[in-house]
């Protein structure tokens, strides 16, 4: 009897060591990657705006016939703000083509690149106010954003960001063997009892 008791209080000590490792796991968010994240849709929405108003600025420099370099200038610009964009998803493919937007300074300087063409040409803008003051504020913002990711990229954020992804992903893999294992070994019991007469 007090053999069943014991051995019953070790199932249930087995059956609750994994319950409280998934627990431990998934409740506690990594927030230094969660405010990265932030940051990143932050300059992502930032790019997309010296978008819009490098399209806009282009569509007025083309009908303007004398403004026709101007128009090539903001359709370069809105090629590298695009860059921009798809460089803040991380995405694996683009890391691989391009090494320098995987640093926080490279990107940073792409991202400064882009403000200032954003903010390029502004004096016949000066007429329309308020498309004046949107170009000012896209630029200032990515800006702002490229100075941040150059100065964290110094100071080797970027490094320690990669290593806490890395570590992230590892435990989530090992949570996925463990729920695996679970799994397998409840298969494994439901077939013991089967078997048993």
């Amino acid at each position: 009897m007090e053999g069943e008791s014991s051995s019953g209080v070790n199932e249930n000590a087995d059956s609750a060591v994994p319950d409280l490792t998934r627990t431990r796991v998934r409740s506690r968010p990594d927030c230094f990657l969660i405010a990265c994240r932030c940051f990143s849709v932050i300059t992502s929405l930032a790019a997309i705006l010296c978008i819009a108003v490098n399209i806009l600025s282009a569509i007025r420099s083309f009908k303007n016939v004398s403004d026709i370099f101007d128009g090539i200038f903001r359709c370069y610009a809105v090629v590298i703000a695009v860059f921009v964009v798809i460089a803040e998803t991380e995405w694996e493919f683009i890391i691989k083509f391009s090494k320098i937007l995987e640093y926080w300074a490279g990107r940073g300087m792409l991202q400064i690149f882009v403000a200032v063409m954003t903010r390029a040409y502004p004096e016949y803008l000066r007429d329309r106010q308020e498309f004046f003051l949107l170009q000012s504020i896209a630029s200032y913002l990515l800006l702002a954003c490229g100075v941040i990711y150059v100065v964290m990229g110094i100071l080797c954020i970027g490094v320690v960001k990669r290593a806490r992804q890395r570590k992230k992903i590892s435990a989530e893999q090992a949570l996925k063997d463990l729920e695996d294992l679970e799994r397998r070994r409840g298969e494994l019991e439901a077939l013991l009892i089967t078997d048993q007469p």
